[in-house]
């Protein structure tokens, strides 16, 4: 498996709003402009300025489109330079704007609004930017593929896994990331049984590990007839979406494929071929020898051949997570004084009644229930980040 890159920690704070109703200190500028800086340091601009000059002369060579792939390559590498120049950029010219701004107020030239609306950009840009610096693991850029089980509970826990997968495709939506259903499970009665996502964009897998675990929901349930509060879980699995430029080791001989027919939604739109896949593999751990079978399911397009591919790249994302896991595990040996996040422990608890969501590795909550639920759990991702991202392998 490839090595992960050597990672460079800044220091990273969030929130850091101002909370009176005064237009912000001469300190709150001062940190901004120090963070700014600190930026342009550690992300080391000018030799990401020279690289990414010397990157596009490359796509300008007369055979560059003669090997698509190898092209396809080259412009995702100009791309992600391209994208850390323009972020510094759009972060240094609020920084600026800013300082400006801040004179022009004592100036009496611009209102306190203005002053406090730049300072909010500044500050989105700036955190948005030190976060993704954060993500400096090999797998990190990559795509995401998000798995979401209903627990125990019956009809409940299947609503709770719907009300989950609706959360993270509003997350997806409002990021600008796409989202695919690559495979659904509904319940008999309401809700869903589980589901696969696969999530696509920059930086997707790096925003989203921390999602895994279980997620625990209390609530007046609609489905209980006294009006009990019950409580219902979910389980949340992200993995990498590789692609082929990662080397993945899949043993043909331990494959074996089921076909069966797509469910539809009646009528003319009932699928008559067996175009849903269903893909066993037989796997076998390389460090302990252990042997368990993977199943994969895709009913993500009528096309059969299309679905087979669809579920092996799956299967290969599901492998290369297992030595990511190992590699976590290894690192945990070594550090065992640090505090480590246990892949599927309870990680956060929804409190309907109480107006409460809770992340119990961060201790960061929100009473805007309605609002997490609508896909906005940046503030989350942002706190395990930075509590939790020097702790990963370097």
């Amino acid at each position: 498996m490839p090595n992960s890159r050597q990672r460079v920690d800044i220091p990273v704070k969030l929130n850091i709003h101002n909370q009176d109703n005064e237009v912000i200190t001469s300190e709150q500028l001062k940190e901004i402009q120090e963070r700014t800086s600190a930026l342009y340091r550690y992300l080391d601009i000018p030799r990401k300025q020279m690289e990414f000059e010397e990157e596009q002369l490359r796509t300008q060579a007369p055979d560059f489109w003669e090997d698509a792939k190898r092209a396809e390559e080259q412009m995702k590498k100009v791309k992600a330079l391209e994208k850390w120049l323009k972020g510094y950029s759009e972060v240094k010219t609020l920084c600026d704007e800013l300082a400006t701004a801040f004179d022009f107020y004592h100036d009496e030239l611009v209102t306190e609004q203005e002053v406090d609306d730049i300072y909010s950009r500044a500050l989105e840009a700036l955190e948005g930017l030190e976060l993704r610096n954060m993500l400096r693991q090999e797998e990190d850029p990559m795509d995401a593929v998000l798995k979401i089980n209903s627990g125990a509970g019956g009809t409940e826990a299947q609503d709770w896994a719907e009300m989950l997968m609706r959360m993270y495709m509003r997350w997806a939506e409002q990021n600008g990331y796409k989202c695919v259903v690559s495979n659904l499970l509904e319940a008999d009665d309401a809700g869903i049984k589980s589901c696969t996502l696969e999530i696509m964009g920059d930086y997707a897998y790096g925003y989203l590990k921390g999602e895994n675990g279980v997620h625990r929901l209390v609530r007046v349930s609609p489905y209980n007839a006294q009006g009990k509060r019950m409580t219902s879980f979910a389980s949340v699995f992200v993995t990498p979406l590789v692609d082929d430029s990662i080397d993945v080791n899949i043993e043909p001989a331990r494959i074996s494929w089921d076909t069966f027919r797509s469910s539809g939604a009646g009528g003319q739109n009932v699928n008559k071929v067996e175009s849903g896949v269903r893909l066993r593999y037989q796997y076998k751990d390389p460090y302990t020898g252990e042997e368990e079978e993977i199943l994969i399911e895709n009913t993500e397009t009528r096309d059969q051949p299309k679905n087979k591919e669809n579920a092996l790249r799956l299967l290969r994302s599901m492998l290369y997570d297992k030595e990511l896991q190992h590699r976590m595990a290894e690192q945990a040996k070594v550090e065992a004084g640090k505090k480590k996040i246990e892949w599927g422990s309870q990680i956060r608890s929804y409190v309907f009644d109480d107006r409460r969501v809770k992340d119990h590795r961060t201790g960061y909550q929100t009473s805007d229930v309605g609002g997490v639920m609508d896909g906005k759990i940046d503030a989350f991702i942002k706190a395990y980040l930075m509590e939790f991202g020097g702790d990963e392998p370097a």
